[in-house]
């Protein structure tokens, strides 16, 4: 029987410093850890996720930006990582640009779709695809989201969480009835979150009130480590495998794969 094409999660939130690098990260390195082959994409300018895989900035000559504008294969972008069974195709600041050159292209929003099918993303085995966004709804968010199976958003355990997050389902919405029908959402993951703060709290209840089973029960809490981890080119499992980030991570990877699991009838 054919292998299954690998599951493409675009991960989003239109507001910076919401742990969305940081997620993309670590929950690759946790499907990976788990023996799944994972490939990510970063689609930031700013290149976080590249670098916080250990992918220096002067070691990438081959980019997310061929991938979309020079129509390069993934298989010649794709870079190893520390971490076995995770593979990252890099991103640099090139791809800032890559919005103003799209608009005069005639398959603008397709160019990420078109780039992850076909025989070329079959050889590579993939179990999954990771998409790290950038912090806003232009052109390479949606792309991503034109491509993806599903949108996973993490969200900040603070008071205007909500706020933004209605654009960014209206954007899903709108992706599904025009460009893309087997779109939907992944879930949102609370990140940042801190036990000991009644804001956190309330927001947990808020965001759990509106959006009910799509929020996932792990919660990613507010740790040293998570933020020490990138700076050493490593996800915190690698980093730091005992750590509450760590931990949080593993479980957010084994809740989604069960819910894989349950929608995939096994």
């Amino acid at each position: 029987m054919a292998k299954k094409p690998p599951r493409i999660i675009s991960v989003a939130n239109q507001k910076g410093g919401v742990g969305k690098t940081t997620t993309t990260i670590n929950l690759g390195a946790a499907l990976a850890a788990k023996g799944l082959k994972v490939a990510l994409i970063d689609l930031d300018p700013q290149g976080n996720a590249s670098t916080g895989l250990g992918i220096d900035h002067t070691d990438r000559d081959k980019t997310t930006y061929d991938l979309l504008l020079n129509e390069m294969p993934l298989r010649d972008i794709l870079r190893k990582t520390a971490v076995p069974g995770l593979v990252i195709s890099p991103a640099n600041s090139d791809l800032s640009s890559a919005d103003l050159e799209l608009v005069s292209t005639a398959r603008r929003i397709f160019l990420i779709k078109d780039a992850l099918t076909g025989p070329d993303i079959d050889v590579l085995d993939l179990d999954y695809i990771l998409i790290d966004c950038p912090p806003s709804l232009n052109l390479l968010t949606l792309n991503a989201m034109v491509a993806s199976d599903s949108v996973l958003v993490p969200l900040q355990a603070e008071f205007f969480a909500l706020e933004g997050l209605s654009q960014l389902m209206l954007s899903v919405r709108e992706i599904r009835e025009t460009a893309n029908s087997k779109l939907r959402l992944e879930g949102v993951v609370l990140t940042m979150y801190d036990r000991r703060n009644n804001l956190c709290h309330q927001v947990e209840l808020d965001v759990r009130e509106n959006l009910r089973d799509l929020v996932f029960k792990t919660m990613i809490p507010r740790n040293v480590r998570l933020s020490e981890a990138p700076s050493y080119g490593l996800p915190v499992i690698n980093y730091d495998p005992s750590s509450l980030g760590s931990v949080a991570y593993k479980s957010l990877a084994t809740e989604m794969l069960a819910r894989h699991s349950k929608q995939d009838g096994a």
